[in-house]
């Protein structure tokens, strides 16, 4: 902020008030070494204790008492002023900010900490670690304890079918993540959003990805049914799950296929999310289901490729292998007992495939 030079009349000096907004005005005042007091009368505020005046300076705050006398020759001549009570704390960059009013604009920090556009306001949590400030949003003072922001470049994490990108923005357009992590726009995707403790969402190329909003983990692509002569959508749905199953897969696994293979029935999930701690982020996983089926149990679970914990670890159980497309998929043998009986009229797939992310996760909470 370019400062206002001092008036060449003797006894007379040219000072910049604001509020809140820091919205910067000139104001002339008949004096070169003015009080708190004077500054806030000379600026058109009534004399009253409650007046805060605060001295912008170009690293932080400093508070003018009522009757302290400011140098205008010193430092810069810009000058907050407001009627407040109190004061609350903050820190950015390491600089203490003593703010007369319990909330703060983040454009407004901006401002006042002369944060440049280059970089991006972060809160500091303990549990969190790092949280994105927009500019417009509004941030609360009142809470235990000082509020500690850092700025820096952004960078924000998003997996793209297995390939980890750091973008330097807070949105990315999703034709922009693919094409970053090298996968052709052109060819027909199924695209889907995933994120944590939310269902996952079908996306277009030209849908816009708010990379702040928390748990975002990835997206995922499956390609789209096409009709050039190969089979066609109905030869992978060779047999009939109960419509409660179907209602749900097609929400959730909507490139599910149901074949039939020597005479076994097998459930395929082709791109099947694999829970952090393994080396293969996805694998396609199997199900048999009985001819019987529900009367008759869902047993165990088959992936491909084989699953493999990132600590090194064997995974008790998983030896056998089961060609299914002659492709090799690895044998969970997790076995229904005690409690987890099964219960016609009531498991179904939705509840086998829970028994299926428990197995998964048990291995690496191990």
């Amino acid at each position: 902020m370019e400062t206002k030079q001092l008036s060449q009349h003797p006894g007379v000096g040219a000072i910049e008030v604001c509020g809140l907004d820091l919205v910067l005005r000139p104001v002339a005042i008949h004096d070169t070494t003015p009080t708190g007091m004077q500054i806030a009368e000379a600026a058109g505020y009534a004399p009253t204790p409650l007046i805060s005046v605060l001295q912008w300076l170009m690293h932080g705050l400093e508070d003018v008492r009522p009757t302290e006398v400011v140098n205008l020759r010193d430092g810069l001549n810009r000058f907050i002023i407001a009627e407040s009570e109190a004061t609350w704390r903050l820190i950015i960059d390491g600089i203490r900010f003593d703010w007369p009013s319990p909330r703060i604009l983040v454009s407004v920090l901006r401002t006042l900490a002369a944060v440049p556009t280059t970089k991006s306001i972060f809160l500091t949590d303990p549990d969190q670690g790092e949280i994105y400030l927009a500019d417009d949003t509004e941030l609360d003072l009142t809470a235990p304890g000082v509020e500690a922001l850092v700025t820096h470049a952004p960078s924000f994490k998003l997996n793209v079918q297995g390939v980890l990108l750091s973008i330097n923005a807070p949105t990315v357009v999703v034709r922009n993540a693919l094409q970053l992590a090298g996968i052709s726009t052109d060819q027909g995707w199924h695209i889907f959003l995933i994120v944590q403790d939310q269902d996952k969402r079908e996306v277009q190329l030209d849908d816009v990805i708010d990379l702040t909003t928390p748990g975002i983990e990835k997206l995922r692509l499956t390609p789209k049914d096409v009709d050039n002569g190969e089979a066609s959508p109905s030869a992978v749905r060779q047999f009939r799950l109960l419509p409660s199953d179907e209602t749900y897969l097609d929400s959730n696994h909507p490139e599910w296929m149901a074949i039939v293979e020597n005479g076994r029935q097998w459930l395929l999930l082709p791109t099947y999310d694999m829970p952090t701690g393994y080396l293969t982020s996805a694998t396609s996983l199997a199900v048999e289901v009985p001819q019987t089926y529900p009367m008759t149990q869902l047993d165990m679970f088959y992936v491909n490729p084989p699953a493999t914990l990132a600590s090194g670890a064997t995974i008790p159980a998983t030896e056998m292998m089961e060609t299914i497309q002659g492709l090799p998929y690895q044998r969970w043998s997790r076995h229904r007992g005690g409690r987890s009986q099964w219960r016609p009229g009531i498991d179904n797939v939705i509840s086998h495939l829970a028994l299926v992310e428990a197995a998964l996760l048990k291995e690496i909470q191990q």
